[in-house]
C-alpha cells in the first residue's frame, strides 16, 4: 500500500507527475462522495471521480493506493475494450482453445488477403 500525494486527471503528455496510474477500483469514503456532489467539470468537460479523491488530499485526509503486478487495459477506448475481453477469453480454459484457433483463422485469412 502506497500513501497518494495527489492526483491529476487525463495529464497532458509528458506532464504526468509520476509512472503510476489509477485504475479504477476503489474503496471510498462517503467524504468523497460528498466532494463529488460539489465538484465542477475538470478534465474532458466531466465531473472526475479523480478530483473528488483528491479533494481528500487537499484537506489532509489520508488516501492510499495498492501496487499491483499485473496487465491492465484501457476499457475507455474501443481498442483497449476489445484487448481487454480477448486477453480475458485467452485466459480461460474453458474458452482459449476455441477463441485461439478463431484469432489465428482471423490473422491467416488478414494475410491471404494481402
Amino acid at each position: 500500500m502506497v500513501s497518494v500525494n495527489g492526483m491529476v486527471e487525463k495529464p497532458a503528455p509528458g506532464t504526468a507527475p509520476s509512472n503510476l496510474a489509477v485504475i479504477g477500483r476503489y474503496i471510498l469514503s462517503p467524504r468523497v462522495l460528498q466532494n463529488l456532489n460539489k465538484m465542477k467539470s475538470g478534465a474532458g468537460g466531466e465531473i472526475q471521480l479523480t478530483d473528488a479523491i483528491a479533494e481528500e488530499i487537499n484537506n489532509d485526509r489520508d488516501v492510499y493506493g495498492f501496487r499491483f503486478r499485473g496487465q491492465r487495459f484501457d476499457c475507455g477506448s474501443k481498442a483497449g475494450f476489445l484487448q481487454a475481453t480477448v486477453s480475458f477469453g485467452l485466459a480461460r480454459d474453458e474458452l482459449k482453445d476455441e477463441l485461439s484457433r478463431y484469432l489465428r483463422e482471423i490473422i491467416s485469412l488478414d494475410k491471404a488477403a494481402e
